[in-house]
């Protein structure tokens, strides 16, 4: 693969430290959640990594549209992110849920969101190492 464009980010002190992207216009407090014993006083990885999802998601889903000429610009994605134990460490597991304009009907709806995830770069990232769901609302 040839990059046509880098992202560059420096995470100090791990998960209770600050992340910062080489450009300037990320620049977070990190903190562990409530729900794993932090303060949940910053953001944290697997917020990150669901608005980057999402977001992904949402322009793959933007990019079949168009292919298939049919109006997509009023979905919404929303990328749940979950962390647990998996032996003596930890895995992540994803929902999508995107939301589609009403005036699209269910069948067109659910390809276009099955070829999102065949194109989409996080979905081919997570494919096969961590589960993803996808559901339609």
């Amino acid at each position: 693969m040839d990059a046509l464009y880098t992202a560059v980010a420096t995470a100090t002190h791990g998960r209770e430290g600050r992340a910062v992207s080489n450009d300037g216009k990320i620049d977070l407090p990190l903190s562990i959640p409530v729900e794993m014993g932090g303060n949940g006083q910053g953001t944290n990885p697997e917020q990150l990594f669901a608005a980057g999802y999402a977001a992904c998601f949402g322009s793959a889903l933007g990019l079949v549209g168009r292919q298939a000429k049919v109006d997509v610009s009023d979905a919404a994605v929303t990328a749940e992110v979950g962390i647990g134990k998996q032996g003596e460490g930890f895995a992540l597991a994803v929902t999508l849920r995107v939301e589609l304009p009403d005036t699209l009907d269910e069948a067109t709806g659910r390809k276009l969101v099955e070829q999102a995830h065949q194109v989409c770069p996080y979905s081919n990232a997570t494919r096969g190492n961590i589960p993803v769901e996808l559901v339609i609302e």
